[in-house]
């Protein structure tokens, strides 16, 4: 049985979410509201999705909300979705503040239900390709680039872009934050536009961050190091590559690449080409909600992943 599914907000990414969820196999699109009266006529007019001039209304007639609005109204929407016996999938950042997030999560647990947050690149098919690969790394660097845009920018750069590959983190790093320190410059906006950020873990793994929406050129890549293996993600082009070493044989052969250290270990490097399985990232995150709904499992994003990725994106800002 197919679940009955809202959206709320008919912005950029929430007409992307209208056009997925239209065509998913897993939900039936009941239709959207959009404050903006203009625009939601627009986007019934040019698409046809039924438009809701009411989010009451809307809550009542669905299984699930999908929450694409502005971050200011996360919270407010997800209330009135959750005390109506509703599902939510929310946008990243799951909220404005760490409260929010925390008395979402409480209320979705009081009334069984189940949410989700928006934290698309763990659906990127290069990071699944990989991600059982990432064991216990100790040193991370990320990048995450783009080229200016007024869209987002109401926010900074932090809750913008770098939370992707905070959530990211946190996911392969099974230690609690220990430390964190950053900086950053706003350029362009009124908030940080460029940000770099050092988060120190108590298993003593350190991440180096760094994003900037006032690039030249589009950047999304992370590299993960640990004991004898360095893994490379690339989100944006989608590739992937693992070098692993093991102890060279006694006799190695021709081909084989060998490297001597300094105390006299030598060790054989072999590269490794995981399968990368094309996908659509947004469709499989929605999917996989229908999955845990219909299963009663936990979400792959869950709100609290979204409230931890948020407790340290604004500890971050709280540095500069």
């Amino acid at each position: 049985m197919k679940l009955k599914a809202g959206v709320l907000g008919a912005g950029h990414l929430g007409k992307i979410h209208l056009k997925l969820l239209n065509q998913s196999e897993k939900y039936d699109l009941v239709g959207f509201y959009d404050p903006d009266e203009a625009r939601a006529e627009k986007v019934q007019k040019e698409f046809g999705y039924t438009y809701f001039n009411s989010i009451e209304r809307l809550i009542e007639s669905v299984d699930i909300v999908d929450i694409v609005t502005p971050t200011l109204s996360h919270y407010n929407s997800a209330i009135k979705a959750i005390t109506k016996g509703k599902h939510v999938f929310i946008e990243k950042p799951i909220t404005s503040s760490v409260e929010e997030a925390e008395h979402i999560r409480l209320l979705v647990n009081e009334n069984n239900l189940r949410g989700q947050v928006g934290h698309v690149e763990r659906f990127n098919p290069a990071f699944i390709a990989v991600k059982n690969e990432i064991s216990s790394p100790m040193f991370i660097e990320t990048h995450r680039l783009s080229e200016f845009n007024p869209r987002g920018t109401d926010v900074p750069v932090v809750l913008d872009l770098m939370i992707h590959d905070i959530d990211i983190i946190l996911s392969v790093v099974n230690s609690q934050v220990k430390n964190i320190s950053a900086s950053g410059v706003s350029v362009i906006s009124e908030t940080p536009d460029i940000a770099n950020a050092r988060i120190e873990f108590e298993n003593g793994c350190i991440a180096n961050l760094t994003a900037s929406r006032i690039s030249m050129k589009n950047m999304r890549k992370s590299r993960f190091f640990q004991k004898d293996a360095y893994i490379s993600v690339n989100f944006l082009k989608k590739e992937v590559e693992v070098v692993k070493m093991k102890n060279a044989q006694k006799y190695p052969g021709d081909f084989d690449m060998i490297l001597k250290n300094a105390e006299g270990v030598s060790k054989q490097i072999y590269f490794e080409s995981p399968k990368i399985s094309p996908n659509n990232a947004i469709l499989d995150e929605l999917e996989s909600f229908s999955d845990a709904i219909k299963n009663k499992t936990k979400p792959i994003v869950t709100l609290k992943d979204g409230a931890n990725a948020l407790r340290v994106a604004h500890q971050i800002i709280d540095c500069f």
